[in-house]
């Protein structure tokens, strides 16, 4: 294993190195990040995230998380089905967001096939459709930086379904990255504390 895939915190507790110290990385690594998500607000909220953080790293949208969740009416699908036009020329002068027009037009059309979703086929049907692709087999826990993958058949296969139901900003890495987050795989490095046996 390579000893820079993890760091040793001041706890003395072995984290992926991504994690670092950092006041906000770590907490999210220890208690967030590989955790089995559940609830269509709470996958809404997370395609919606992987989706501003397209292009960027994950640390950025993390520090503005609080400001996204009050721009966003705390990511409540019906609320955000409903902005219009108002509140895109809002959100593209709020400085406390990512003000990327494509992106918050992304989330706001993603609230609504959401809603479209849950309306065809009951609550929880984000939830099902993204949990419908966790892996049936596990891939090996990485070792180090060179064992992470940006894609997998899965990824691609969410992806291509979201598409399909017309979500915006879903790639095969963000769809991977929301995998990793959402806990549908765990790629906590070997040796993290994180890990699940």
């Amino acid at each position: 294993m390579s000893a820079s895939a993890l760091v040793i915190g001041d706890d003395g507790k072995a984290r992926c190195a991504w994690a670092g110290d950092d006041p906000d990385y770590r907490p999210y690594h220890d208690n967030e990040w590989g955790k089995p998500l559940h609830t269509d607000r709470a996958l809404y909220e997370k395609v919606s995230l992987e989706g501003f953080q397209a292009g960027l790293s994950w640390i950025t949208i993390l520090r503005r998380r609080g400001e996204f969740r009050r721009a966003f009416a705390n990511f409540d699908i019906a609320t955000v089905a409903a902005f219009d036009e108002n509140d895109v020329e809002r959100l593209v002068v709020d400085a406390a967001i990512i003000r990327h027009r494509g992106k918050i037009e992304a989330a706001i059309n993603n609230a609504k096939v959401t809603q479209n979703l849950i309306a065809e086929r009951g609550d929880g049907a984000l939830d099902a459709l993204v949990w419908s692709f966790e892996p049936t087999k596990k891939r090996p826990r990485p070792r180090g930086f060179g064992d992470f993958v940006a894609t997998t058949p899965e990824s691609v296969a969410l992806s291509k379904e979201l598409r399909r139901l017309g979500f915006k900003f879903v790639g095969p890495t963000t769809m991977y990255a929301l995998m990793q987050s959402a806990g549908l795989v765990d790629d906590h490095v070997e040796g993290c504390f994180s890990a699940v046996p």
